[in-house]
């Protein structure tokens, strides 16, 4: 399974070198993949992360002044913005400026403090009782439409949406963590849809993006498995 982020530069230089790799340009073609899916036509939970201004991952406002994401999106050094409330990443919403990064510890998981008050509604956090094996889970991003060139240069401009169906809800996330783990239905994620959501069909968030084959498997860190890790900084 491989990273999810697509960024230039020496970010992703270092992240080739991770035990999950982010795409090379050389990577075979493979069959469309969010890659796949379709355009999200409501969703005011979402949040596109910019590294020194250039797109990155992707992201879910939480709570007043925070935003969830994964903690391999934040590893570099930087300036981050997010463009938030938003389903086009350039225009609308609000955009604002992290002032703290918070990384769990031991999973893909990132909390950013954000200088500007955020507007409502704020994604509503699942528990481990909110996702089970068979069920259905959509995921949510702005990364790449493609397989047969660079991820960063087939970024979506409008968030999409994939179905996908459960696996198994101990899986495992870029950094070892307990993850939820999903199989395609007409979508995956791929590079730029790390630290997005993945919504259970009761409308909770359990799940934030981590690592994807790019064809039919992707792996999210289990959001209720640590809500109470959420909960100590962002108070949800």
């Amino acid at each position: 399974m491989r990273v999810l982020t697509a960024i230039a530069g020496a970010f992703l230089a270092a992240l080739t070198l991770a035990p999950v790799a982010s795409a090379a340009p050389d990577e075979p073609d493979m069959s469309p993949m969010i890659i796949g899916g379709g355009n999200a036509s409501n969703f005011p939970y979402a949040a596109r992360l910019f590294v020194n201004g250039r797109e990155n991952c992707s992201a879910t406002k939480i709570a007043p002044q925070w935003i969830l994401t994964a903690e391999h999106c934040v590893a570099s050094s930087g300036t981050y913005t997010f463009r938030v409330g938003s389903l086009d990443q350039t225009s609308g919403g609000q955009f604002v400026t992290g002032t703290q990064i918070i990384k769990h510890p031991s999973v893909d998981l990132a909390l950013v403090k954000v200088n500007t008050t955020l507007n409502t509604p704020f994604s509503p956090l699942g528990t481990t009782s909110d996702v089970a094996v068979g069920q259905n889970a959509k995921l949510y991003g702005w990364g790449a439409t493609c397989t047969n060139q660079p991820e960063i240069n087939c970024q979506s401009r409008y968030l999409k949406v994939a179905n996908t169906r459960v696996t198994s809800v101990n899986g495992q996330d870029y950094r070892g963590g307990r993850a939820v783990s999903v199989t395609r239905v007409d979508g995956i994620a791929a590079g730029g849809d790390s630290g997005g959501p993945m919504f259970s069909a009761n409308g909770k968030q359990v799940g934030v993006a981590s690592t994807s084959d790019r064809s039919t498997r992707s792996n999210y860190t289990h959001v209720g498995a640590y809500r109470s890790w959420i909960r100590q900084y962002a108070g949800v």
